[in-house]
This record gives structure tokens, C-alpha cells and sequence, in this order.
């Protein structure tokens, strides 16, 4: 749990403790998806449960423990989004790094 919680504070980058679009966009589109829009529609599809178009930590945390039951994000997923952030390979995402990727 401590490391979904690490990837949903990269995500959000305002520390409001909720993802919003925009924040969801900054990190897929750095991750190099092509189409950022759609990716977030989707995502925002399965993820925002309460529907206020935010993702808080709760919902973040259910599409995270649905993994292997045909249904949200796959851990490996998240690995990988993590080493986008990660560019020296520590295991920590620096603010250096953090600002590198989101430029």
C-alpha cells in the first residue's frame, strides 16, 4: 500500500490528496502516450467511482486492489510510470527528476 500511495502523491502534484484531469493528463502524457485525451476519458471512466471528477486515494486504492480481477490498473503498470519519473533508477523520484520528466 505504501507504494501505490508514493504513485498516487506523483500524480498529484498540487497535493490536494485527489488527482484532477489535468494532473492525470501531465502523467500520462509524460509516460508517452499518444493521446492523452482519451487516455484520461478512460481512466476517469473506471477510476472516478464518486463521479466529481477527481481521483482521491480511495478510489486510486479500489482500481489497485481489483488488479488481477478483470479490472484496473495492473501493478506493472504503475511500475513503469514510476520509472518514467525515476531516470537515475534509485528507487526515489527526486524533484529534479520529477521536474525533468514534467517539462
Amino acid at each position: 500500500m505504501a507504494e501505490i500511495k508514493k504513485v498516487f502523491d506523483k500524480f498529484d502534484t498540487n497535493k490536494d490528496r485527489k488527482i484532477s484531469r489535468e494532473e492525470y493528463k501531465l502523467a500520462v502524457k509524460a509516460m508517452g502516450a499518444a493521446n492523452t485525451e482519451k487516455e484520461v476519458a478512460r481512466a476517469f471512466q473506471v477510476m472516478d467511482a464518486g463521479g466529481d471528477g477527481f481521483i482521491d486515494f480511495k478510489e486510486f486504492m479500489k482500481v489497485n486492489n481489483d488488479t488481477g480481477r478483470g479490472g484496473g490498473v495492473k501493478t506493472s503498470d504503475i511500475h513503469n510510470a514510476f520509472c518514467v519519473f525515476d531516470l537515475d533508477g534509485n528507487g526515489k523520484i527526486s524533484t529534479e527528476e520529477l521536474w525533468e520528466v514534467m517539462k
